[in-house]
């Protein structure tokens, strides 16, 4: 099986398990936490933000994929002469603009389409954040991003799969083990097959999730199992904090939870089609 078959079967198996556990998948999966997605485009505490920014020659174009609510294309867009985003979920496209109307950032815009039906020019340096892990034609979605692409093209991509910090919740609640998304190990022989050859770069590591409360973790974790109140998987959940989540000076924490560990990995077009 060639690399990029491996990843689509991955893809293809993960989602087979999702839907089966959490039943129809939603139109806008995103619609429930896409207020949570809302930052400040003028931070100047976000290592990530400030890693991108390296990247950028003053005053050339940005085209963000599966830009969210903005988080990293609107103060790249300070940066930048104008951004492109792209996003399929209606409310974070939402949540972008209101962000860009409420800081008067002019030189950024979105469209709401899934990466391989939008209709976008192509910009200087093509950007990917976190985004890889759900695609299930990962060879048309890279050429996409290469062909896009006139200098740079940025991906982020975390070391292990997401959902890797409640991988063991999730088998103690559902009874079955959780099948991983693929990443960074499954990607690069992707971008080889392709005839890619990309620098990688280490961003630092972000600590494992901290919870104000008992209840903000039951919040906070229940939605990435897909557990619904009043079931049995959630007593079975709850069954499970109580032995492992522990609380120290007012913060609580998953016991044994690791950092998550990210990196840059890039790449000059090389012209795919």
């Amino acid at each position: 099986m060639s690399a990029i078959q491996t990843w689509n079967e991955m893809v293809r198996l993960e989602h087979e398990q999702s839907d089966r556990i959490r039943g129809q998948r939603p139109t806008d999966s995103r619609a429930t936490a896409a207020q949570n997605f809302k930052q400040d485009p003028f931070r100047t505490d976000d290592a990530v933000v400030e890693a991108l920014r390296s990247r950028l020659v003053p005053g050339e174009t940005l085209l963000d994929v599966g830009a969210g609510g903005g988080r990293l294309a609107l103060p790249l867009a300070l940066t930048c002469g104008a951004v492109a985003a792209v996003e399929p979920s209606p409310s974070m496209c939402a949540v972008f603009r209101e962000t860009a109307d409420e800081y008067n950032i002019g030189n950024a815009s979105i469209i709401e389409s899934d990466w391989l039906s939008a209709s976008v020019e192509p910009a200087d340096v093509v950007l990917c954040c976190n985004v890889l892990y759900v695609i299930s034609d990962i060879g048309a979605f890279v050429r996409n991003l290469d062909s896009h692409a006139m200098r740079l093209v940025l991906v982020i991509l975390m070391r292990t799969p997401p959902r890797s910090q409640v991988q063991h919740i999730w088998e103690a609640v559902h009874g079955e083990p959780l099948l991983s998304m693929p990443t960074v190990p499954q990607f690069l022989p992707v971008l080889e097959e392709l005839g890619i050859r990309p620098e990688i770069a280490d961003l630092p590591d972000r600590p494992p999730h901290e919870f104000a409360s008992r209840e903000a973790a039951i919040a906070g974790i229940a939605p990435q199992l897909y557990v619904e109140p009043g079931t049995e998987e959630m007593q079975r959940l709850e069954q499970f904090l109580d032995r492992y989540l522990q609380e120290q000076d007012g913060v609580w924490r998953l016991e044994g939870a690791q950092p998550v560990r990210s990196c840059i990995v890039s790449w000059s077009p090389v012209g795919l089609r």
